[in-house]
């Protein structure tokens, strides 16, 4: 049987609500070699966007290569994930990895290793160091790999933001830039997860990746498809949720797209025949419940300036938090002292920044924090 709502993961088929324009936008991209850097803030869908936009590209001699970089923490565990990812979306056997490394990555010596399970991927390795000799080569496997092969490649690589965290980013930056810019047969979507990092790498003219393709910014999905879509889901459920209802479900959330699958399907838990307020209610309980942990990981350590800080969001103040009644009554230390807060909270993704001033990042931690320190 299906899940009426899936969150926590990429979703697929069904369970994929709305998006039409935004996919059609990112097939065509795709399908036109463009590159694009989509941006959004987190749990609004960017990896489920971009698998269902590589769903819809029926070309044969277009090819994707997904990766994800979240745990790379320096250019050479990058450059092995690189290799490796593209050999792995190029080959559909161990053997021809094989042979698409000795042909165009000669200097290295690959190794394939293939589990005794047959439903188990084979995976790649090089052992790729500093002493490896020019990545640029590495860099350029793609673009190689599509001239021979008289095809067109995109180059999908998710939590981008990561190579900012390496040493000597800039330096990897322009390499990486130097390289792929030159490529005619090769594309790339770069996105990822902490939405002020990528700002940084892509909106900052001083940064090698400025101006690097289409800036894509995701937005929230609209309420009334949110609407649209829990209606018929709790139906095959044989249950029954009002508009109304669901229209609020969403709005607890702020139309988060992973929030809204999640409260969702707390809330068809707690339901028997017809979603009441009582049952809206302990839905969203339990996705406090389901969130408290996470909630006190991300406020672990910070400091006494930190916490005031997010307690003057709390308040409802979002602008002048250098004023000296502001920098007085919430304990914030000097003027200059704000700027270090700031980048620390939103290094760790609890603040957003928008044109009309500074914001709990994420709506459902703002009710918890809200209960927890505040009250």
């Amino acid at each position: 049987m299906s899940k009426p709502f899936v969150y926590g993961t990429a979703v697929f088929g069904e369970n994929f609500t709305d998006r039409k324009a935004e996919t059609k936008h990112l097939k065509m991209n795709f399908e036109a070699g463009v590159n694009t850097i989509l941006i959004s803030p987190r749990r609004t869908g960017k990896t489920s966007l971009v698998y269902k936009a590589v769903e819809q590209i029926t070309d044969p001699s277009i090819k994707v290569v997904m990766m994800d970089i979240y745990d790379c923490r320096d250019e050479y565990e990058f450059y092995e994930r690189f290799a490796s990812a593209v050999l792995k979306g190029l080959a559909t056997k161990a053997e021809q990895a094989m042979t698409l490394a000795k042909s165009f990555l000669s200097r290295l010596s690959p190794k394939i290793s293939i589990s005794p399970d047959p439903s188990q991927e084979f995976s790649v390795s090089f052992g790729i160091g500093p002493k490896t000799e020019k990545p640029e080569e590495i860099l350029d496997l793609p673009e190689k790999i599509a001239q021979k092969r008289n095809l067109n490649i995109v180059v999908c690589i998710d939590e981008f933001q990561q190579v900012g965290e390496f040493p000597d980013s800039i330096g990897f930056q322009k390499k990486a830039r130097g390289v792929w810019q030159l490529q005619k047969n090769v594309s790339y979507c770069l996105f990822g997860s902490k939405k002020h990092m990528m700002d940084k790498l892509f909106q900052d003219k001083s940064m090698p990746f400025y101006h690097f393709g289409d800036m894509f910014f995701l937005e929230a999905i609209p309420k009334e498809e949110w609407i649209n879509y829990i209606v018929q889901r709790f139906a095959t459920r044989n249950m029954i949720i009002s508009e109304e209802m669901a229209g609020r479900l969403c709005d607890r959330v702020q139309l988060y797209s992973s929030y809204v699958q999640q409260l969702a399907w707390n809330v068809l838990i707690e339901t028997e025949g017809e979603v009441t307020e009582q049952n809206l209610e302990s839905g969203y309980e339990l996705l406090i419940r389901q969130t408290s942990a996470l909630f006190m990981r991300q406020l672990a350590n910070l400091t006494v300036y930190q916490m005031n800080y997010l307690k003057v969001l709390d308040a409802g103040v979002h602008t002048g938090f250098q004023s000296s009644d502001i920098l007085e009554e919430y304990r914030l230390g000097s003027k200059s002292n704000i700027t270090r807060v700031e980048n620390v909270l939103l290094g760790k993704e609890l603040i957003d920044k928008r044109p009309d001033g500074v914001y709990f990042a994420d709506p459902v931690f703002a009710y918890w924090f809200h209960r927890e320190y505040c009250k």
